[in-house]
């Protein structure tokens, strides 16, 4: 139920994105035999294969690739004095709104933008932009008065009752809070995790003496991050429980620049790399800039619902580190030996940031890789075929087996060459259904290879390949299938162009 309500207002194309993730075993609506947790969801048997070759290449391009980047895996629970450090007990906020009739309630910038929106739809494109100057104005200010009057005065109204009957805006903390202790009465609040970069600054130090780190290095970590959205929209885009990959580069005072647009360059070669076009991606700079940052910058990716933030590259300056040093009376001081100036050798490293979210990645890559051609059938008759056009390194499943027939030894022999193969890829064995259908099955989860086994192979050692994005065949002997799917598959094809 929550998926259909999230996604009723969506284009087409993003309808045809969801429901193929469901179809075919990518992501499913968490508790959907209970009518489904809003903005939470689960990834299946094909989607969790899909994210986990992700995540993997992604920590494999940043700690495998770097020689000076190492990786750690934080814990979500963390002492509560961290969040206070780090502001997100007194900052991490979004002015709020309810509709009195409806209940329902609402970020304030989302009502005004979908507003402007409308406008821009009507042709009154000076209008939208003045509404949105003076909502970033009132929000800077944090002129919670102003933004009431503001939606007022634009007729603004809820779309589920379509009144405007507000209540008065307020800030609403977005993390979620829990208690640690077996006795009700003594125990703490603590919060589930909103970001994962905390647990990097946290164990700089760690890292850094028992690593021997010398600036500048980085440190790499993946994990569960959890945000009580209050608007949570666009199937996987926002949710409430998400997985974060980060890399927190620690850099010299005065040298952050530079390495802030190093790293902006390095990671849209990165998402070039992978397979999202160039024309679908592009640079967005932070007007106003968080409290902790002196440049920011995000990448955002053309999805079907628009270009929305898909990476953001942060230059955090030393605010964590010194935030950190400050209340918990610990030194996060780094010594530089190559540095001449005895004065200068003691510091506070600079932090340039990369964070993405690896759903929104997995989310962007099954948009772009969706895929629907129109040709002629063997009748002459127009056909359309739809295939996902995944990068083969992070497809999956690699390859699939089939047998022609279900007898004549062909099954066994099938069999023989799956087993070659299962253990250097992602491997699938079918020998129920027609072998065209078997195809169609594999283009619908990106299996860029499959093998099927006839009764020449009994003779020659020889398999038909079909290769998914040309639907082309050839024949290929068994002895060399292992290097032909090896060298589409390797992950260098995607590391090289990176150097």
């Amino acid at each position: 139920m929550a998926q259909k309500q999230n996604n009723q207002q969506e284009n087409p194309l993003f309808q045809k994105v969801v429901a193929h993730a469901k179809e075919y075993g990518f992501v499913f609506q968490s508790s959907e035999v209970y009518d489904g947790l809003q903005a939470v969801y689960d990834y299946g048997q094909i989607g969790v294969q899909l994210k986990n070759n992700i995540k993997q290449l992604w920590w494999k391009a940043m700690t495998q690739v770097n020689e000076n980047i190492v990786g750690i895996d934080a814990a979500i629970f963390m002492h509560p004095l961290v969040w206070k450090a780090s502001g997100h007990v007194d900052n991490f906020s979004d002015p709020m709104i309810d509709n009195k009739d409806s209940k329902k309630r609402y970020r304030v910038d989302h009502l005004i933008e979908e507003k402007a929106e409308v406008l821009k739809s009507e042709g009154k494109i000076q209008d939208a932009e003045n509404l949105l100057a003076q909502m970033d104005s009132l929000l800077a200010k944090e002129d919670f008065a102003g933004l009431y009057q503001l939606i007022i005065d634009q007729k603004i109204a809820c779309n589920i009752s379509n009144t405007i009957n507000w209540t008065e805006v307020r800030q609403f903390n977005l993390m979620f809070s829990t208690q640690m202790g077996a006795v009700a009465g003594e125990s703490d609040t603590i919060y589930l995790r909103p970001e994962t970069a905390q647990g990097i600054f946290v164990n700089f130090l760690n890292v850094q003496k028992t690593g021997r780190m010398k600036i500048p290095f980085g440190i790499a970590q993946i994990g569960k991050a959890f945000r009580n959205e209050i608007v949570a929209k666009q199937f996987i885009f926002r949710m409430r429980e998400f997985e974060q990959m980060e890399m927190q580069y620690f850099v010299r005072p005065g040298e952050e620049m530079q390495n802030y647009n190093h790293w902006k360059q390095k990671r849209m070669s990165f998402l070039h790399a992978i397979g999202l076009p160039a024309e679908k991606l592009r640079f967005h700079d932070h007007v106003k800039l968080a409290h902790y940052a002196n440049a920011a910058v995000d990448i955002e990716y053309e999805f079907p619902f628009g270009f929305k933030e898909l990476e953001g590259i942060h230059s955090r300056t030393d605010f964590d580190l010194t935030q950190h040093q400050a209340l918990s009376k610990t030194k996060m001081i780094y010594f530089d030996e190559e540095i001449q100036e005895k004065e200068k050798q003691r510091y506070v490293p600079y932090v340039v940031e990369t964070s993405i979210g690896a759903d929104r990645l997995f989310l962007a890559i099954l948009c772009n890789s969706y895929t629907e051609t129109t040709g002629v059938d063997a009748k002459g008759e127009e056909k359309t075929r739809l295939y996902l056009k995944l990068h083969p390194a992070i497809a999956p499943v690699k390859v699939a087996v089939f047998p022609l027939v279900k007898k004549d030894g062909l099954p066994e022999k099938a069999r023989e060459v799956f087993e070659e193969l299962r253990y250097d890829f992602d491997t699938i064995y079918e020998e129920k259904g027609a072998i065209g259908k078997n195809y169609t099955r594999m283009d619908m989860i990106g299996t860029p290879f499959c093998v099927t086994i006839d009764h020449d192979t009994l003779n020659d050692e020889a398999v038909t390949v079909r290769f998914r994005d040309t639907t082309e065949q050839v024949r290929i002997a068994i002895k060399d299938l292992k290097a032909l799917i090896a060298k589409e598959v390797s992950l260098k094809n995607i590391f090289d162009k990176l150097k």
